[in-house]
Protein backbone atom coordinates (compact mmCIF):
# COMPACT_ATOMS: atom_id res chain seq x y z
CA UNK A 1 0.00 0.00 0.00
CA UNK A 2 1.28 3.75 -1.21
CA UNK A 3 0.15 6.34 0.99
CA UNK A 4 0.69 10.09 -0.02
CA UNK A 5 0.56 12.86 2.03
CA UNK A 6 1.48 16.22 2.17
CA UNK A 7 -0.74 18.38 0.06
CA UNK A 8 -2.68 21.18 1.29
CA UNK A 9 -3.19 25.09 0.07
CA UNK A 10 -0.20 26.57 -0.86
CA UNK A 11 0.64 30.29 -2.88
CA UNK A 12 2.01 30.84 -6.14
CA UNK A 13 5.89 30.89 -5.69
CA UNK A 14 5.76 28.92 -2.82
CA UNK A 15 7.20 25.06 -2.79
CA UNK A 16 5.12 22.00 -1.79
CA UNK A 17 6.88 18.68 -0.12
CA UNK A 18 4.68 15.52 -0.55
CA UNK A 19 6.00 12.35 0.94
CA UNK A 20 4.69 8.64 -0.23
CA UNK A 21 4.95 5.64 2.57
CA UNK A 22 5.07 2.08 1.35
CA UNK A 23 3.90 -0.68 3.71
CA UNK A 24 3.44 -3.77 2.77
CA UNK A 25 6.45 -3.68 0.11
CA UNK A 26 9.59 -2.78 -0.03
CA UNK A 27 10.27 0.17 -2.28
CA UNK A 28 13.77 -0.81 -2.62
CA UNK A 29 12.12 -3.34 -5.03
CA UNK A 30 10.26 -0.63 -7.61
CA UNK A 31 11.18 2.55 -9.17
CA UNK A 32 9.32 4.91 -7.27
CA UNK A 33 7.29 7.87 -9.50
CA UNK A 34 4.89 10.62 -8.68
CA UNK A 35 2.21 11.74 -11.24
CA UNK A 36 -0.68 14.43 -11.00
CA UNK A 37 -4.34 14.95 -12.44
CA UNK A 38 -5.55 18.62 -12.54
CA UNK A 39 -9.17 18.96 -12.82
CA UNK A 40 -10.90 17.89 -15.79
CA UNK A 41 -7.56 16.84 -17.51
CA UNK A 42 -5.83 13.21 -17.84
CA UNK A 43 -3.68 11.99 -15.09
CA UNK A 44 0.43 12.73 -15.95
CA UNK A 45 3.48 11.61 -15.41
CA UNK A 46 6.39 14.22 -13.10
CA UNK A 47 9.15 12.71 -12.05
CA UNK A 48 10.60 8.90 -11.16
CA UNK A 49 13.21 7.69 -9.08
CA UNK A 50 15.37 4.51 -9.91
CA UNK A 51 15.84 1.84 -6.51
CA UNK A 52 19.15 2.98 -5.53
CA UNK A 53 18.04 6.93 -6.01
CA UNK A 54 20.96 7.16 -8.14
CA UNK A 55 18.80 8.64 -11.35
CA UNK A 56 15.66 10.50 -11.74
CA UNK A 57 13.53 11.42 -14.06
CA UNK A 58 11.31 14.61 -14.74
CA UNK A 59 8.78 15.55 -16.86
CA UNK A 60 9.28 18.97 -18.71
CA UNK A 61 6.80 20.76 -17.32
CA UNK A 62 8.44 20.31 -13.70
CA UNK A 63 12.12 20.07 -14.60
CA UNK A 64 14.29 22.18 -12.98
CA UNK A 65 11.30 22.87 -10.27
CA UNK A 66 11.45 19.55 -8.59
CA UNK A 67 13.30 17.40 -6.16
CA UNK A 68 12.64 13.79 -6.11
CA UNK A 69 14.50 11.67 -3.27
CA UNK A 70 13.82 8.03 -1.32
CA UNK A 71 14.51 6.80 1.79
CA UNK A 72 14.97 2.86 1.68
CA UNK A 73 15.29 2.44 4.49
CA UNK A 74 12.65 4.24 5.63
CA UNK A 75 10.87 3.29 3.08
CA UNK A 76 9.27 6.27 1.93
CA UNK A 77 9.47 8.51 -1.19
CA UNK A 78 9.54 12.47 -1.06
CA UNK A 79 8.80 15.31 -3.87
CA UNK A 80 9.57 19.10 -3.37
CA UNK A 81 8.31 21.70 -5.64
CA UNK A 82 9.17 24.88 -6.30
CA UNK A 83 8.25 27.88 -7.91
CA UNK A 84 4.40 26.65 -7.99
CA UNK A 85 1.89 27.61 -10.58
CA UNK A 86 -1.67 27.87 -10.19
CA UNK A 87 -1.31 25.15 -13.28
CA UNK A 88 0.48 22.75 -10.63
CA UNK A 89 -3.29 22.56 -8.72
CA UNK A 90 -4.14 18.62 -9.30
CA UNK A 91 -4.24 15.29 -7.46
CA UNK A 92 -0.68 14.45 -6.57
CA UNK A 93 -0.03 10.13 -6.42
CA UNK A 94 3.13 8.29 -5.88
CA UNK A 95 3.19 4.54 -7.89
CA UNK A 96 5.32 1.88 -8.20
CA UNK A 97 6.79 0.09 -11.14
CA UNK A 98 7.93 -3.08 -11.14
CA UNK A 99 10.09 -2.84 -14.37
CA UNK A 100 13.44 -0.72 -15.20
CA UNK A 101 12.52 2.17 -16.82
CA UNK A 102 12.38 5.71 -15.54
CA UNK A 103 10.53 6.73 -18.84
CA UNK A 104 7.71 4.34 -18.53
CA UNK A 105 4.10 5.96 -17.67
CA UNK A 106 2.95 1.90 -16.88
CA UNK A 107 3.21 1.56 -13.48
CA UNK A 108 1.77 -1.40 -11.10
CA UNK A 109 0.63 -0.26 -7.65
CA UNK A 110 -1.02 3.14 -6.74
CA UNK A 111 -1.54 5.00 -3.91
CA UNK A 112 -4.42 7.78 -3.09
CA UNK A 113 -3.49 10.70 -4.13
CA UNK A 114 -2.94 14.08 -1.96
CA UNK A 115 -4.53 16.92 -3.30
CA UNK A 116 -2.62 20.11 -4.07
CA UNK A 117 -3.87 23.46 -4.70
CA UNK A 118 -2.30 26.81 -5.59
CA UNK A 119 -3.95 29.66 -4.94
CA UNK A 120 -2.76 33.19 -6.62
Amino acid sequence: QLQASGGGLVQAGGSLRLSCAASGRIINNYIMGWFRQAPGKEREFVAAINRSGSSTYSADSVKGRITISRDNAKNMVNFQMNSLKLEDTAVYYCAAQKGWNLRSIEYDYWGQGTLVTVSS
